[in-house]
């Protein structure tokens, strides 16, 4: 895989100086052709790397009852402001080729019920955005799925983003919508996508029912000061996160277990590819890798 390395180089120079603002670079399966999905799963993430988290939040989703029906993709988007600086501890070839690795890792876990005869791709791209709408507008108005709906007319297709409650959080913030600072910029997005939001199972975040209560609060009406429209909650769909017993997974605890050398929790941390190539490109190992 780390043959994949000079390629996603190029293509990130040649995204970078491009007008694009949305790319995608790569699809698992490589070789296979797609139908246009009906549904595309949006899993937005630093990838640094990626984790049996991550693996959890896309398989749910893709395995989920109310996605049984339709022709569906998953796109792994990875965001890549200030380009021009090298990012760390990571660079993003590496996250590139990590996300790909953990595409292949990914459709191989899924149960056979769930790929409807190997339908289903997984799209590795990259965006300039560093918002949450901006980056959704991004998808729909760059033609890869469908016409651009703004020319054709055509309803867009609908993105489901898969996100965890603190998103959610960070999403219904107005003070991220300048100028006016209400969310009423999110009335596009909610109008034709959905959200599907994993539990947060930390203290930070309190427990279901009150996670369950500020979705509650949206519903009821809470936020209309602020722009938000009660109609917003039939779009946001609360998912099951980090089962009982479970151990707490993050990037930054694979970040650590590379620099401790751990391969151990390594293994147990990322998906099988990802966990070997952590291990093989020696990538966290730096003492500000943490």
């Amino acid at each position: 895989m780390s043959s994949l390395l000079p390629y996603f180089r190029n293509a990130l120079q040649a995204f970078t100086s491009s007008s694009a603002t949305f790319q995608v670079l790569r699809t698992v399966p490589l070789s296979s052709t797609f139908p246009a999905p009906k549904t595309l799963y949006v899993l937005d993430s630093s990838f640094n790397p990626p984790t049996v988290a991550h693996l959890r939040l896309a398989t749910s989703a893709l395995d989920s009852t109310d996605s049984q029906s339709s022709s569906k993709r998953l796109l792994l988007l990875l965001a890549i402001q200030n380009a021009d600086k090298a990012p760390k501890p990571a660079s993003f070839e590496h996250r590139l080729v990590m996300m790909t690795i953990f595409a292949e890792d990914l459709l191989r876990s899924l149960p056979a019920k769930s790929i409807d005869g190997g339908s289903i791709a997984v799209d590795i791209a990259v965006t300039k955005h560093p918002y949450f709408i901006d980056k959704s507008r991004a998808i729909t108005s760059s033609g890869i799925y469908q016409p651009d709906p703004s020319k054709s007319g055509e309803v867009p297709i609908e993105q489901v983003h898969l996100v965890g409650f603190d998103t959610l959080i960070r999403l219904l913030n107005s003070k991220y919508y300048p100028p006016s600072h209400t969310l009423s910029p999110l009335q596009g997005m909610f109008e034709h996508h959905r959200l599907r939001v994993t539990y947060r199972g930390d203290d930070d975040w309190g427990g279901q029912e009150e996670q369950d209560a500020y979705l509650q609060d949206l519903k009821d009406g809470k936020r209309e000061h602020e722009g938000g429209k009660r109609e917003w909650a039939d779009s946001i769909q609360m998912a099951a996160g980090k089962k009982a017993g479970e151990r707490v997974v993050s990037s930054t605890k694979v970040r650590e277990a590379a620099q401790g050398g751990d391969a151990d929790s390594l293994k147990k941390l990322c998906t099988e590819g990802v966990a070997n190539y952590v291990l093989q490109e020696k990538l966290y190992t730096d003492q500000d890798a943490a």
